[in-house]
């Protein structure tokens, strides 16, 4: 065997112990008993350990050295080997090891909190997670900016000035947006009781409509909607509301995004740094396209009606125009994962400018609560009315994910040059999605990006799949007008 063929074995067994360690994830969210937890801190920071042994072991060093593919998917491979060899190093072995700790067991107490209402709680162990997080990023920035440091674990090649020009560019028009459209009249609500195992039912349908392999992937319930997994394991959750089914439907579709992407990937790069979404913002693209330019679109609700009919009879919504326009609603409310498409990058804006804020010392986790609800004001013009639907309404920070927030918001921004080039590319798209059939737009996006998985970097990938250089006009481009026709602007 060569140097190359040796690197890549000790690698697919990294990734595989990786895989594991996500399953254990996943089974925290969905399935594990709650007095499990203590333990399963301990399990986590044991397997991290080995992980992190395994991520910085000198041979790699050595392979890379001697390493010398001559084809581009040998080269992706090095130079993403090389990225995460170099950022593991930096960081010692000790201090991985009690982030997982912490980390896990913050979680639990995340959740109680949030079902306490009790901020107070939370923030001690909180403190713990930032302090380890600015450690780290300290660490990995080596004199440059922490939060820098933290976003290149999400969106490599990308620093948080870059994002906040992005953002920049964004805020004002989106603002101006969400004031015109709460100036008009709201659309019609839903009415009644919509049962759980129907929910879960309808839930399932959608994600095999949206193209979700169910021989390699499993939907389940969790607090928070995720997916987990890659390859040949790729796990959903989703959640559900008696009083609003689309929380169901959504966060399954927009999961389905994710998991599409890992389910699509070359299968000759199983258990390799390609094997795997190249970013988060890049895989954000996908879950936003699958739920809000295709899930949300007139045509496919026109579908989706069909079918809530079908399974929970009148539901006080009269025709499949009307049905639209409440999918589509603009309204008030707190919770990012419910917020509507106009609305939804201000709350990632606020979060971002917040942990900037933590890493760089500015905002003291002791003020977190008095900042998000003066914030939230500022932005949305009405007040928080309790944390769970504050500052505890997102597991991110408890799992110690600084610098993940921004990456929703690219993945719009991704979404927008995308939708743009696969209505080009597919002219019968509205046609085929008002008959259920998602596969014209599932399947251009899984042979222009999808497939690739990690072989090219983040903005690279974009542009090769839509042929734009990635920015935020096509996405506003394509807010003005939807939300511009919907209520009469």
């Amino acid at each position: 065997m060569s140097v190359y063929d040796d690197l890549m074995n000790f690698q697919r067994e990294t990734s595989a112990l990786g895989q594991i360690a996500g399953r254990l994830g996943w089974d925290q969210e969905t399935v594990m008993p709650r007095g499990a937890a203590p333990q399963r801190a301990e399990e986590m920071a044991a397997i991290e350990a080995v992980l992190h042994a395994r991520r910085s072991d000198p041979r790699v060093a050595e392979w890379l050295e001697q390493a010398d593919p001559q084809d581009d998917v040998g080269k992706a491979q090095l130079r993403e080997i090389r990225r995460s060899y170099e950022r593991t190093i930096k960081v010692p072995a000790d201090l991985a090891k009690a982030i997982a700790r912490v980390t896990s067991a913050a979680q639990g107490t995340w959740a109680q909190a949030r079902a306490d209402e009790d901020v107070a709680a939370f923030l001690p162990v909180l403190q713990e997670v930032v302090a380890l997080k600015r450690e780290e990023g300290a660490a990995l920035a080596q004199g440059g900016d922490i939060y820098d440091a933290m976003v290149e674990d999400y969106e490599p090649y990308t620093t948080g000035t870059q994002i906040a020009r992005i953002f920049d560019q964004m805020r004002s028009r989106l603002v101006a947006l969400r004031a015109a459209v709460l100036d008009k009249a709201r659309p019609a609500a839903l009415t009644g009781t919509f049962d759980e195992p129907t929910q879960l039912r309808l839930s399932q349908k959608l994600a095999e409509t949206f193209g979700y392999d169910l021989t390699t992937g499993r939907v389940d319930k969790a607090v928070h909607p995720f997916s987990s997994g890659s390859g040949l394991d790729v796990r959903i959750t989703t959640r559900t509301n008696e009083a609003d089914p689309f929380n169901c439907f959504y966060s399954t579709i927009h999961e389905v995004g994710h998991a599409a992407y890992e389910q699509s990937i070359d299968p000759a790069y199983l258990l390799t740094p390609l094997g795997q979404g190249v970013s988060m913002g890049v895989h954000e693209s996908q879950s936003r396209i699958y739920e809000n330019q295709l899930g949300r679109s007139r045509a496919f609700t026109g579908w989706l009606f069909e079918q809530m009919t079908d399974a929970f009879g009148d539901f006080g919504i009269a025709d499949a125009d009307t049905f639209y326009a409440t999918v589509n609603g603009v309204h008030n409310g707190y919770i990012r994962t419910e917020a509507d498409e106009v609305q939804y990058n201000l709350h990632i804006m606020l979060r971002f400018d917040l942990e900037r804020a933590l890493m760089s010392g500015d905002l003291q986790v002791s003020d977190l609560e008095a900042a998000w609800n003066d914030r939230f004001k500022a932005d949305f013009g009405y007040e928080v009315d309790r944390p769970s639907n504050g500052c505890l309404q997102d597991v991110h920070w408890s799992v110690g994910l600084f610098g993940y927030f921004p990456t929703y918001a690219l993945g719009n921004v991704y979404a927008g040059c995308l939708n743009q080039a696969l209505r080009a590319a597919v002219p019968g798209l509205d046609g085929q999605l008002a008959q259920g059939d998602t596969s014209g737009a599932t399947g251009w996006l899984r042979d222009n990006l999808q497939c690739y998985g990690g072989l090219n970097a983040p903005r690279d990938t974009i542009q090769r799949a839509s042929g734009v250089e990635p920015g935020p006009e096509p996405l506003l481009e394509y807010l003005e007008q939807k939300f511009g026709a919907l209520y009469e602007l």
